[in-house]
Formats: C-alpha cells, structure tokens, sequence
C-alpha cells in the first residue's frame, strides 16, 4: 500500500536545494500532493506531502534523505499519516479560503499576533502568510530596490467563520487600536481579477470638498460645511443638502471657480495608485457629487477613464445658485455602476469602489470590493471593507499588487 508522509526541510538557502531534494523523491516515484517553500532573509523552509507507491518503503526513502540533507547542512523532519489525518487535510482544503491584508507604516509583532488570534477564535487556520511590501527598515535608502514607506502582509486562512459579522467588527477595532489598516477578504476569482476602480472625488481623490472651498471664496463657509459634514454623516439627504449648499454659491464669479484647480491637493498617493492601474490595463471612473469641472480636471491630470458628477450652473459669468440636470447622489451613483459594468463587459465583482461619505454607501455595498477610505464611522459600519491610515496607493495591496511591481 502506498504512504503519505510530510517532509519538512530547514536551513541556509542557495540556488539548486530544489531540484537535488525533488530528485531523491523522483527516484522513489513519489507524487507531491502538496508543497510550499519559503526563503526568509536567506533562511530556507521547504515542506512537501508525497506519496510513495506501494513497495518502496519509508524507511529506505528516510535513509536516503537523511545524508543528503545533512551534506547540505539542512535539517530534515519525517512524519508518515494515518489515513485519517490525510482525510483531514483534504476536507480542510475544501473549506473557503480567506485573505487577511495588514497595512500600516510599520507592522508590529503585536499586530499580527492580534490578527491571527481573531482568525483562530473564528475557527479560521493560517495556511500561509505573504509579504508584499519591500524592506521596511531599509525604505530610507532610495537605491535599495522594493523599498517602501508601507508594510504590508498578507494572511491566507481557510475554515468556517463561525460569524463573519464578529470577526470584521474585531478587525475594525483592532485597526482603530493599533493605527493599522486590516482588510478581511474571500480569497476567490474575482479577487484576483478586478477591471475596473471606481472613486467618490470630493475628500477621496482630493484632500477636501470642492463646494466648501467654493462657499469660502464667497464668505459663506462656515454655513455650507455644517450641512456638508450632516449629509455625509448620513443626517440629511444627499439631494436636500446639495441644493442648499448650492444655493448658498450664488454670485460668486466664474473665476474664482476656477482658480480652485491648482489649490486643493490631490489625496496623499493618488498619482502613484492611477499611473499603476493604467499600466495594469484596469478601467477607472469618478463617480462624484461634487463637481463636473473639478472632475474633467482630474480625469487630464490622471487618466480617469470616465466621469461623472453635478454640473454647476453659471450664468453671465456668475454662479446662478443652481444645478443642471439630475443630481448624482447615492442611488445615482449605484444606478451608474451597473451602466459601467454593462458598457465594459464586467462583473460587478470586478469591481472595486471607493469612497467616505454615506452617499457612497449604495456604490460600496453594490461593487465587488467597496472600500470606505479615510471615511466617516456611518460609511465604515456599512462597508464591508475601509482604510483610514494609508495613502490611496495603498488600495493596490488588496488586489494583490506588490511594492516591487508598483510604478
């Protein structure tokens, strides 16, 4: 009867442990049933399940392998299954997998001892876990190559959450704690084939809300912010409070709309997030309640693909206090996310949405991934996924781009 046995090897890598540990196997005609190898800072850990055809025996097989590893200064474990306990792994590999995304400008050991203790109250067991940012330690030298100003890691996990709703309110608060991003995801298709980021503008592109600069150019800021801040806390209706602030622009001169352009920054990592996905081939839009002009502006300055926002009324060279055409508000704007996906030929599940106010809200729950960024606490309980403590570059991470791949 054939064998299953786990062999576990350690020790200092160089080029070519690979292939003269594989060969030993070949020659006993073992099959690999599973395989996974690291290198940790020149440190080697290699871990193989096989099995070996009736007839071959372990015990000449552990005879062989023994020498040889320790010709090559490796340390080599042996264990034969039971049947039962390869019945056990097969089962396991069956389960949904996970992938757990651990953000932040350093990662302390705490972190991750936290996170992986919430994922095994959760019933989830860690399989693997990634790096995908550079040397964090090293990110002052600009000549060492993949340095990064991030650390990222990835955790991937399999099992049956006992309650999913539990676990992502733990990681919330564990990030709230630790000043680190966490983002829990299942790890399936779509995950590995987004097409298409869609973005609020207005304090998600930009580092502010272009109608409370404009209301400030005319005097009258401190009355739009206060309805600003209500609506995106989720206390007034999105159309209501537009039209009020609106109102309140009346008179200011078109050229003072304009000098807007240059004065408000763009969110801290927006440039490098943009030229990355249009290297990669993804699809972009801005789906804002802010404003045309500000938006057709950042579509030459980024590349976006698409835009789509409210159009400022202006009248004899003064804004008139009103709006031209439908206002783009939260049912709008997931109204507009399913026009997308039809006219790219994707999946909403391709889809990974970002914005921070409540009339993101519908867009975030409708896209495959909706990311509540930098974002009121009404806009993060109800999105399944948010990042507060990074630049929006950070957001490649989750689809699983790495430092070193990034432009």
């Amino acid at each position: 009867m054939s064998e299953t046995i786990l062999i576990h090897y350690s020790g200092a890598d160089r080029p070519g442990l690979t292939t003269q540990l594989t060969g030993i196997l070949a020659e006993f005609g073992a099959c690999v049933l599973d395989i996974h190898q690291a290198s940790v800072q020149g440190m080697l850990v290699l871990g193989m399940l096989i099995e070996l055809p009736g007839g071959q025996g372990s015990e000449s097989l552990w005879d062989r392998l023994t020498p040889h590893a320790d010709a090559l200064r490796l340390k080599v474990t042996f264990t034969r299954l039971e049947p039962d306990a390869v019945e056990a792994w097969v089962k396991a590999r069956s389960h949904e997998s996970f992938v757990v995304t651990v953000m932040g400008q350093t990662i302390s050991a705490l972190a991750l001892s936290r996170v992986a203790g919430i994922l095994a109250e959760q019933g989830l067991n860690i399989g693997r876990i990634d790096e995908l940012s550079g040397p964090q330690s090293l990110a002052q030298d600009a000549s060492i190559v993949g340095s990064s100003s991030y650390a990222c890691v990835e955790f991937y996990a399999h099992g049956q959450v006992r309650a999913e709703d539990a676990l992502r309110t733990a990681l919330l608060e564990l990030a709230d704690e630790l000043k680190t991003d966490v983002v829990f995801q299942r790890e399936n298709i779509y995950r590995r084939n987004r097409r298409m980021f869609v973005f609020d503008m207005d304090s998600t592109l930009i580092q502010g809300e272009v109608i409370d600069e404009l209301a400030k150019l005319l005097g009258v800021g401190e009355q739009v912010s206060l309805v600003t801040a209500s609506a995106m806390r989720g206390e007034i209706e999105f159309q209501e409070s537009f039209r009020r602030r609106v109102a309140l622009l009346k008179g200011l001169p078109e050229a003072r709309v304009f000098e807007l352009l240059e004065k408000i920054p763009l969110m801290d990592g927006a440039e490098r997030l943009f030229k990355t996905l249009k290297r990669l081939g993804y699809k972009t839009a801005v789906l804002s309640g802010g404003f045309t002009f500000f938006g057709h502006y950042l579509k030459q300055r980024l590349g976006v693909d698409h835009v789509f926002a409210n159009e400022l009324d202006i009248a004899e060279g003064v804004v008139t206090g009103e709006v031209r055409g439908a206002i783009v508000d939260g049912p709008r704007k997931a109204a507009l996310l399913v026009e997308l996906a039809e006219r790219e030929g994707i999946s909403l599940e391709q889809i990974v949405a970002v914005g921070d106010g409540a009339n993101d809200l519908p867009m975030l729950r409708l896209a495959g991934m909706g990311v509540a960024f930098h974002a009121k606490p009404i806009v993060r309980a109800g999105a399944a996924h948010s990042l507060t403590h990074l630049g929006l570059d950070s957001l490649l991470y989750l689809v699983g781009v790495r430092d070193w791949e990034w432009s």
